[in-house]
């Protein structure tokens, strides 16, 4: 075979290799903390999904035998909820979930980059957000209620599991930032008022939600004999969302002061 064709298979084989490979090395060279963060979490649960195969063999022979096992069956359910959830972030990073586009292919790399940036920061971002905060009052319940398996030998604890839903959203959210973050990087040096337009009703979402929980804690601290059901009916939570809009303006302004006083002393 000649010089030029075995270059040419080389390369070939290169690229398939590349293909196939771990997509957690792909673009390794511009990956942020956040990034190895969430490759190296994804890599650990990687391994539950052995762990869950063996689960299920087990579960079938066990019943054929007429010894079936609740707590098995539950535990096909933890392990499938976790890894799927953390597959979601992994996703987000690796940019491996599916694209159903036949446009997204054929656009420059910039045109891609602000696409993505809007895309993560404007429709995935604030259901994250909005997930998250609604799974951390779904675990918090199931805490208070003990809440167990239905099976007197299932697994109970099941809030452990609930409690575990947020945080894999909340690594879900990491990725976002950390990808929308990379994306930007492509079209300009990163600041946080780029941050802020691309993501702005997550950051809207953020801030109204840590307003409220802080009102929520200082009122319940500071009145205990309040109950803590008429808290969240008190006056001033009706200004939160645009309280929340507010501290989200201020920041952005002060972000963007500061860089254009950093560009012109540079």
């Amino acid at each position: 075979m000649s010089d030029k064709y075995s270059d040419i298979v080389e390369d070939y084989i290169v690229d398939d290799l590349s293909d196939v490979g771990d997509p957690g090395e792909r673009n390794r060279e511009n990956h942020l903390w956040g990034d190895r963060l969430v490759i190296g979490v994804g890599n650990v649960v990687a391994w539950l999904f052995p762990i869950l195969m063996i689960a299920i063999v087990t579960q079938v022979f066990l019943r054929k035998a007429g010894h079936n096992q609740a707590w098995l069956d539950d535990a096909q359910w933890w392990i499938y909820g976790t890894a799927l959830l953390t597959g979601f972030a992994y996703a987000i990073t690796t940019n491996s979930h599916v694209r159903v586009d036949i446009f997204h292919e054929h656009f420059s790399g910039k045109k891609k980059a602000r696409i993505e940036a809007i895309a993560l920061g404007w429709f995935l971002l604030p259901f994250l957000a909005m997930m998250t905060d609604i799974l951390i009052q779904y675990a918090f319940a199931s805490y208070l209620a003990r809440e167990g398996s239905d099976s007197p030998n299932g697994l109970h604890m099941l809030y452990l599991l609930k409690g575990a839903m947020p945080l894999l959203f909340g690594l879900a959210i990491l990725a976002t930032f950390s990808a929308m973050i990379r994306n930007i990087k492509q079209l300009t040096t990163p600041h946080l008022w780029h941050l802020i337009i691309a993501g702005f009703p997550g950051m809207w979402f953020f801030a109204e939600r840590a307003l409220t929980y802080s009102l929520w804690w200082f009122i319940r601290l500071s009145n205990p004999e309040l109950p803590p059901r008429r808290i969240a009916r008190e006056d001033v939570f009706d200004q939160t969302l645009w309280y929340g809009l507010t501290i989200v303006i201020v920041i952005f302004v002060i972000s963007f002061v500061m860089s254009k006083r950093n560009s012109a002393k540079s």
